[in-house]
């Protein structure tokens, strides 16, 4: 569903965004026609096979900020993210998605993440696995020696603070469709965000559980998709989250610029 919706509304606007149709939510975080047709498409067919669940999108979440709050006493929901790193979009990188994640409860149960230009589907259920195509997600131990860890995080203004003798942390793919892919396929050893929005997270949070890593607040509690809370930290290797928890205690306190 969502690579057909893809196709029709998202992809052909790559690198072919007309004047008008970039606009900005609040400065710096763009929006564009692509992320608001997609939306109310997988919506609405969303909708037409689940009529009574919640549905808390992106952009819908722009014009009531009080959906993500129902995600954790909802008895069924999906989250949407319609083009997950619009910058990238906009400014012609293929690292972008399309993401959505069913919940039960308050819990991601099956997430899917398509990334258009590249071609590469993600799926994942709760207890079945972590799939890209017919292969297998699995994560890798960190490394021995602590220097060698790639730390990377979507907070640029800590882009070469090192923490408690780690190595100094460097950006991210801008995309959290891409960026939890890349730590499971061992291109990062951790990911910190600063953001903890439910769509950006939900899909990734899911894959990420499946193929052996986990999704943490900064307090060492397992992600829950709902209102924003906090920084969260991803682990490729679970084993390595208490020395990362511990140097980035304080974080939160850092300067933002």
């Amino acid at each position: 569903m969502i690579q057909e919706v893809s196709a029709e509304l998202v992809l052909p606007r790559w690198r072919a965004l007309a004047e008008g149709e970039v606009m900005e939510k609040q400065p710096g975080d763009l929006v564009t026609v692509a992320d608001r047709e997609a939306e109310v498409a997988i919506t609405a067919r969303l909708r037409a096979a689940y009529k009574e669940t919640l549905i808390v999108g992106e952009e819908a979440t722009a014009a009531d900020s009080l959906l993500p709050q129902a995600l954790s006493t909802a008895e069924h929901a999906f989250t949407v993210d319609p083009v997950d790193g619009t910058r990238n979009f906009v400014h012609g990188s293929p690292d972008f998605g399309v993401m959505v994640a069913e919940l039960h409860r308050g819990e991601p149960v099956r997430s899917w993440i398509w990334q258009p230009v590249h071609e590469r589907a993600y799926v994942a259920e709760r207890g079945a696995g972590a799939w890209c195509g017919d292969r297998r997600l699995t994560t890798t131990p960190a490394a021995g020696d602590l220097q060698d860890w790639r730390l990377v995080t979507s907070a640029w203004h800590l882009r070469g603070i090192s923490y408690a003798a780690l190595p100094e942390l460097v950006g991210s793919w801008i995309s959290c469709a891409v960026d939890y892919p890349q730590l499971i396929a061992g291109a990062a050893d951790c990911l910190l965000y600063q953001s903890s929005m439910p769509w950006d997270h939900a899909p990734g949070a899911l894959l990420l559980a499946e193929s052996g890593g986990a999704l943490l607040t900064l307090a060492g509690r397992p992600y829950r998709p709902g209102p924003p809370a906090g920084w969260l930290l991803g682990v490729a290797d679970p084993a390595v989250a208490p020395r990362l928890l511990t140097a980035f205690a304080g974080v939160s306190s850092a300067t933002t610029g």
